[in-house]
């Protein structure tokens, strides 16, 4: 049996505690990520910058020993190594050079996408290199359609309706897109794998904004192709499957894209969770970050919550979504703490 406990319950095998991790747990809520982020530049040159990118990877492990460290990166390092201007600015967030419709794709290269992601790579590798033995590397990427709406939107989006009318009104030119996309992750984490990732996991950030059909085409479909890509080349590695805000849609993306675990965000119910969902695979998550800035006796109210609503299958402790950055330090220890007495 490996001796990584996040590892070994995406892996199927028995464990003595639940482990945990959290998501964004490399960010600003962390004075020493600030202080780093500080020397980098831009967020863009933070990313791809192999040292303090590791740096910065490493922090959360140093300081509360998570068992899973999650590498340092950001889902539009894709549409960046397909060609597409990127930047990040302070309080608006990422900016793209919008798509607009199908003829926009013929801007995107793929033929250097490799050489322009290279960095990221590097950052896997010497991260694997300093981890301790016993904490898991995740690797990870965005799923195409949360990817195609910052690539079309030309940012954030709170509607996403240019996305969503561009799949309507041109069904092909948007395919098409996806294709695109499906081929430059699937190669995307291969070379995460290759450099050293244990795990992998997919992050469809606003899956819950499609409508059932769309769902199916746009969110299932695209993760399946990824899944069965990663499987033939790489059948040992797990795939963590987030297709936040799906609701009763996560059942058929349970059943039909083949991922080895999947993430719920704070919406979902425990127990109907542990019901449709934890008896097929383990499950991730899935408590409120609210709660995590709030601490205290709610906080351990919620964790207890989480781990005896989750008891009866596998399960690793996370967040429904990102550690926000007015999270107080003494919190997120106090969750570990928690979690590891839990089982003690």
């Amino acid at each position: 049996m490996t001796e990584k406990l996040l590892l070994r319950v995406l892996q199927g095998e028995p464990v003595t505690r639940v482990p945990v991790w959290l998501m964004r747990q490399a960010g600003r809520y962390l004075p020493e990520y600030r202080a780093t982020r500080s020397q980098a530049g831009s967020f863009l040159d933070l990313c791809f910058n192999p040292e303090l990118a590791e740096e910065v990877t490493l922090q959360p492990i140093r300081r509360y020993g998570f068992d899973g460290a999650i590498l340092f990166s950001d889902i539009l390092i894709v549409p960046f190594g397909l060609g597409q201007p990127v930047r990040f600015e302070e309080g608006k967030g990422p900016i793209l050079e919008p798509i607009e419709d199908a003829s926009g794709l013929s801007r995107l290269d793929f033929e250097s996408f490799e050489l322009k992601v290279s960095g990221i790579y590097e950052t896997v590798r010497r991260v694997r290199s300093s981890l301790p033995q016993e904490t898991t590397l995740i690797g990870f990427a965005g799923a195409p359609w949360t990817v195609a709406t910052y690539m079309i939107e030309g940012g954030s989006s709170k509607d996403f309706a240019k996305t969503k009318a561009f799949a309507y009104r041109d069904p092909a030119g948007f395919s098409q897109l996806i294709d695109i996309l499906v081929e430059a992750t699937g190669q995307y984490l291969f070379g995460q794998i290759e450099a050293g990732a244990d795990c992998v996991k997919l992050f469809d950030s606003w899956a819950g904004a499609l409508s059932e059909s769309h769902f199916e085409s746009i969110v299932i479909e695209p993760t399946r192709r990824l899944v069965t890509m990663l499987r033939e080349k790489y059948p040992d590695v797990p795939v963590i499957g987030f297709p936040r805000g799906a609701g009763a849609n996560y059942t058929e993306f349970v059943a039909r894209t083949g991922v080895d675990a999947v993430a719920i965000d704070t919406n979902v119910p425990l127990a109907w969770a542990s019901e449709h969902l934890q008896t097929r695979l383990p499950l991730q998550g899935n408590l409120d970050p609210i709660a995590l800035i709030a601490g205290g006796d709610a906080l351990d109210t919620e964790v207890d919550r989480i781990l005896e609503g989750l008891a009866n299958g596998p399960h690793i402790f996370n967040l429904g979504h990102g550690i926000l950055p007015s999270t107080p330090l003494e919190n997120v220890e106090r969750l570990v703490r928690r979690i590891r007495d839990h089982r003690s």
